[in-house]
């Protein structure tokens, strides 16, 4: 774990560029102890939430709204109608477009989808998305190339997109994203690594993903973070969350 000093605070600069918080979660359907998850999430004081595997089925909207307000957070987009990714917001966002996309079906393997949104943060503007990609590794990777589609054509200069990868960075989709992107663990490491599981952390099948012209300030598993408890993060879900603090330019 990389000790570091605490993230910055999310903030309007005097030039009109913002600092954000980035927060991206697996949140396993809310199959767990949703209470310690909302405070885990508000702990971390995001700007914007990328989930994965948002509650789907019976309810599932008034399922997220609940967990998106009681962490400070309204639903910008996703849940069921995007296959599990979601993203939330803070009331900071402005948001201009969101956009829920199904990827191709493969016979035998789960939907796919990515939530994906244009926000505004005081003069800038930015892209997100949030994914959850196939275990299938072939699947995977031509997922992987949807995603790097999916953002340019968003038509913004600067887009950040996270989520649960399903392999580590060695793997050929990881690396095909990291290859035009800045994988942010990578760029500015900060607090833990690995995300899976949260008992015996191992691997790091997580990440938030920043277009080259963002500046990193720092990202990982927020171990650190004040008001984030080492018992929450093991009640939460199955997976522990990365945090990324980013600038945006004007």
């Amino acid at each position: 774990m990389i000790h570091m000093a605490l993230l910055p605070d999310s903030a309007t600069e005097p030039d009109g560029s913002a600092v954000i918080r980035v927060l991206s979660y697996n949140i396993r359907s809310l199959r767990d102890d949703t209470d310690a998850l909302a405070r885990v999430i508000t702990a971390c004081a995001p700007d914007l939430v990328l989930v994965q595997e948002a509650p789907r089925f019976f309810r599932w909207r008034k399922k997220l709204a609940r967990l998106a307000a009681a962490s400070g957070q309204v639903i910008l987009t996703g849940g069921a109608t995007a296959a599990g990714p979601a993203i939330l917001c803070s009331l900071r966002a402005t948001v201009e477009r969101t956009e829920d996309v199904l990827l191709p079906l493969t016979p035998g393997l789960h939907r796919r989808g990515f939530a994906t949104a244009v926000v505004r943060f005081g003069a800038t503007r930015l892209g997100v998305l949030s994914c959850h990609l196939s275990l299938q590794r072939d699947e995977r990777h031509e997922q992987g190339g949807l995603l790097l589609d999916r953002l340019a054509g968003l038509g913004v200069e600067h887009a950040v997109a996270g989520g649960d990868l399903n392999e580590g960075p060695d793997g050929r989709t990881f690396r095909r994203l990291a290859e035009t992107l800045q994988d942010c663990r990578t760029t500015a490491p900060w607090g833990g690594e690995f995300t899976s599981t949260p008992a015996d952390p191992r691997q790091r099948i997580d990440a938030v993903f920043a277009t080259k012209g963002i500046e990193v300030l720092g990202c990982g598993v927020p171990l650190d973070q004040p008001g984030v408890r080492e018992a929450d993060l093991r009640a939460a879900t199955d997976h522990l969350p990365v945090l990324a603090a980013l600038r945006i330019p004007a």
